[in-house]
């Protein structure tokens, strides 16, 4: 993980020097907030774009049955958010919550299992969020 943060500060470092240069024109470039807030963006995803992020994530999910166990799990897992949510009023929900979020865990490492292969997010800790898009693209087809 050090070695992917060390990347991303590299990425961010190099995107600064080019916006600190000279543009087209030979005018030169200026620095503002918005190319500030654009470093962070940049850092954060490792300079890669939504598609590459989500290829990477479907290269380790190529099993039938861990795709499925995805599929289902992720989901779950997302459910048991307003469930958690909702036993702030409810007291009695949040078992349910927490019964929820450990059956899609289960369900993403019985599939992982049957893939041979660890989670992503045991490599690089943004995989965690990667798993709710590629689900997305799943369910509409593109992934």
């Amino acid at each position: 993980m050090l070695v992917g943060a060390r990347r991303d500060v590299q990425n961010a470092a190099r995107y600064r020097k080019w916006v600190a240069g000279r543009g087209p024109s030979g005018q030169r470039r200026r620095l503002s907030l918005c190319v500030h807030r654009r470093d962070i963006i940049l850092g954060v995803l490792g300079g890669r774009s939504n598609e590459q992020w989500i290829a990477q994530y479907g290269s380790s999910h190529r099993h039938p049955v861990n795709r499925l166990c995805h599929t289902l799990g992720i989901p779950t897992i997302l459910l048991s958010v307003p469930v958690f949510i909702a036993s702030i009023f409810l007291h009695r929900l949040w078992l349910y919550g927490v019964a929820l979020f450990v059956m899609g865990w289960l369900f993403q490492f019985i599939g992982h299992a049957f893939e041979g292969k660890p989670p992503e997010f045991l490599h690089d800790w943004r995989f965690l969020f990667v798993g709710v898009r590629w689900w997305w693209a799943k369910i509409q087809g593109k992934a």
